[in-house]
């Protein structure tokens, strides 16, 4: 049987898009995308809203937004009353969408509006809950794309998932997968990771990447790669080890007990022997107070121990955090009855 056309089974379901976009001082940028974006939708009549996150802007960007909202109803926007971040954009975005799917992009231009439609492709074709955008010749300088391509080997190696470009913004969602997703730190840079994580199918599809066409880049300053490396440190546990913390830290601590345990069992039997061969007189010569050793031994026994007490601690806050608030430890894609 000859499938349909994307365009006619998408229309079919009436679904409404939702294009969430994070705005930090892109004035200049706004009435170019917010043009590209509604002819994108329009020429396949699909209906959409666009939702705009001021992200404390100090230049025009609200009065820009304001405008396009006074002139489009489509246009809705959430002004913050400082700089919070992408992920905080992002975040208040996706909590005020309407959409059965949700789209992020970036407010500079360099993501182009008209790669949209593939993705939702991908999406239906793969029956994915999340596709992230591949930017195919990226117009970066040299530094930042080598530090992205390292950046993201690194991620790919640590979490075992495989996305190409996670710098890249142009993403689709299925809604059901945003009402799950806890955003706080530098986590939107970790999407494909926590959408997994929750046992979401992830696909990722090419996208063309443009020149920005003006201003400056705040929200991708190399900066910011401290942040992001410890964020990743954080994103490997949750994936790992935040369902049972003591996996985490038990084994540590175990490790570091044996460790300790055994060093000083072995100065210990060391001065014994001492004993048993050369008498009362070697025993007492034998000295192992003063041994680095042995100092060693008694940091590795405290912090194993430590380490114990820690992994306890983690289980109950878990305890809590499942039971009190009522969460359950699991996360359905469909029920059928």
């Amino acid at each position: 049987m000859q499938s349909q056309p994307m365009s006619q089974v998408f229309n079919a379901n009436s679904k409404l898009i939702s294009v969430v976009v994070p705005v930090y001082n892109e004035a200049e940028n706004l009435q170019p995308l917010y043009d590209e974006l509604t002819q994108t939708f329009q020429q396949r009549n699909w209906p959409f809203e666009l939702i705009f996150v001021d992200d404390g802007s100090t230049d025009q960007s609200f009065t820009e937004l304001h405008a396009l909202h006074q002139s489009d109803p489509r246009v809705r926007v959430i002004r913050f009353r400082r700089n919070f971040g992408q992920t905080a954009a992002f975040a208040a975005g996706f909590d005020h969408t309407r959409g059965q799917l949700i789209v992020t992009i970036d407010a500079d231009g360099q993501n182009n509006p008209a790669d949209i439609p593939g993705l939702i492709e991908k999406m239906q074709q793969g029956n994915y809950d999340l596709v992230t955008g591949w930017r195919m010749n990226r117009k970066e300088s040299f530094t930042r794309r080598f530090v992205s391509s390292v950046a993201n080997w690194i991620i790919s190696r640590s979490t075992k998932i495989t996305v190409r470009d996670r710098g890249c913004s142009l993403k689709v969602f299925d809604c059901e997968l945003i009402k799950q997703l806890r955003l706080y730190g530098q986590l939107h840079r970790f999407l494909p990771e926590m959408a997994s994580a929750i046992g979401a199918k992830v696909g990722e599809a090419p996208v063309q990447d443009r020149k920005r066409r003006s201003g400056k880049s705040k929200y991708g300053s190399l900066t910011r790669t401290p942040r992001v490396i410890l964020d990743l440190f954080t994103v490997f546990f949750l994936l790992s080890f935040f369902a049972s913390p003591m996996r985490f830290f038990g084994s540590a601590g175990l490790i570091s007990l044996a460790i300790g345990i055994i060093s000083g069992a072995w100065l210990a039997l060391a001065k014994i022997y001492q004993g048993i061969a050369g008498g009362w007189e070697a025993f007492h010569a034998y000295e192992i107070g003063n041994r680095p050793l042995l100092l060693l031994a008694i940091l590795l026994i405290t912090v194993g121990i430590q380490f114990l007490m820690m992994g306890l601690l983690g289980e109950m806050i878990m305890r809590v955090y499942y039971e009190a608030n009522g969460r359950p430890i699991y996360t359905i894609r469909t029920i059928l009855e």
